[in-house]
């Protein structure tokens, strides 16, 4: 098979960076004010998320540290669902892979499955809530602002989406999504949110806003009964700033890793723009018509929700899939679909053969194929000639080198100039 040329380029994206994190988050805390929303001595419980979140760590640091300035007692609490296994100690794994220790946070860390029913929505649904946080005296929602990858609406991932799916732990998370299937996302998340919101002690949310280059761009403390509207605001301010591919029409994407630290989805939906579940709604832009995906990452520790998007693999990818982990959150999450594991191969030479039989009348030389990382780090890329022209014209795309023979080493492996072929 004669493979096309394959050619570097670079999506240029502006910096919007806050330059002191730590110091944004206490003005944001100061225009509360704090003292007037946590009373000295309260228990607070602080949310902390499965997903990875640019300084989350320090953001957390911060803010228990504030807290305990205004002489309150917090505590971290683990608010995924599902997610590490649907145990107490798989949550804390997953919480010090990303450095939210006792240590690193200056609070104790208390996890359980356990959940308290604090109400009822209008639809009938029972609203569930971590006990801890239950119990404490306070709670603080933290969480990233971003578009949701199975749904669209006003509301989408954020902190609404914490007090719902994250802390109903996986007795919530798994009666939610069930009620997904009837009532749509939206109008589940903004129901059980609000109940939480009125039958609970959340004194207020602290909201990150993520740019294209994964920089904490915006931080927002809102209070309690203020954190709807904003998160809307977030939201649209988020979709405005969230990485793209820079085409419309893609023949094939080759997509070097897949990991749920990169996406619940492990390749991220609104940049493939596809989902295998069926109640699912994405724009028509962009078009891809086959997905390749090289490697599970390490750090999804077998978790491969999201496998279902995918047309073709590698054998490698499909031997690193813990079918528990996988099944649990997929399970959980009311979409099967997303664990179908496509055909796969034993080298990504046999895999990009196969794609390239099921681009139709398309010739491999003249297909219109881009190579990414992950979904996550959308800054460089390769892409096929065919793809040339529009990245020439395109404002904010530059060609960083000559074009290259897609070449494979002596083990039909994809040789990559973007990732070390170590990580392969």
């Amino acid at each position: 098979m004669n493979y096309p040329n394959m050619i570097p380029i670079r999506q240029e994206f502006p910096s919007t960076a806050l330059k002191d994190v730590p110091a944004a988050v206490r003005a944001e805390l100061g225009k509360l004010p704090l003292q007037q929303r946590i009373p000295r001595g309260a228990r607070v419980a602080i949310t902390a998320g499965s997903r990875g979140i640019s300084n989350m760590a320090v953001v957390l640091a911060t803010l228990v540290e504030e807290l305990k300035r205004v002489g309150a007692r917090p505590f971290i609490v683990p608010a995924m669902g599902s997610h590490g296994g649907a145990t107490p100690e798989g949550q804390r794994s997953v919480l010090e892979h990303y450095g939210i220790t006792e240590e690193n946070i200056g609070a104790p860390i208390r996890a359980t499955m356990e959940v308290v029913k604090v109400s009822t929505t209008p639809e009938g649904i029972p609203v569930f809530l971590d006990r801890y946080a239950y119990e404490a005296d306070r709670i603080v929602v933290v969480n990233r602002v971003k578009a949701h990858t199975d749904f669209k609406g006003s509301i989408e991932s954020g902190l609404m989406k914490m007090m719902t799916i994250g802390l109903g732990k996986q007795k919530g998370a798994d009666l939610y999504h069930r009620g997904f299937v009837q009532h749509g996302y939206y109008r589940i998340i903004v129901s059980v949110a609000r109940e939480v919101l009125k039958r609970c002690p959340v004194a207020f949310g602290l909201a990150l806003v993520e740019n294209a280059r994964k920089e904490t761009a915006i931080v927002r403390a809102i209070p309690s009964e203020e954190i709807e509207e904003t998160e809307r605001k977030l939201l649209r301010r988020a979709k405005r700033l969230m990485a793209r591919l820079p085409f419309d029409a893609v023949d094939l994407l080759i997509v070097d890793r897949m990991g749920k630290e990169i996406s619940g989805t492990g390749c991220d939906t609104n940049v493939i723009g596809r989902s295998v579940i069926p109640f699912a709604k994405f724009p028509p832009k962009p078009k891809i018509l086959r997905i390749f995906v090289r490697d599970l990452t390490d750090q999804s520790y077998g978790n491969a929700t999201g496998i279902g998007n995918v047309d073709i693999a590698t054998t490698r990818l499909v031997r690193k899939i813990d079918p528990q982990a996988t099944y649990m959150n997929c399970i959980s999450a009311s979409a099967p679909e997303m664990a179908r594991v496509p055909p796969h191969f034993d080298t990504d030479q046999e895999a990009l053969h196969m794609a390239f039989r099921t681009l139709g009348l398309v010739e491999p030389q003249e297909a219109r194929i881009v190579h990414i990382v992950d979904t996550l780090n959308l800054e460089e890329m390769e892409i096929s000639e065919a793809l040339l022209a529009e990245a020439q014209a395109h404002p904010r795309v530059r060609i960083t080198g000559p074009p290259k023979p897609l070449s494979f080493d002596s083990e039909g492996n994809l040789i990559s100039s973007l990732s070390p072929p170590s990580a392969y």
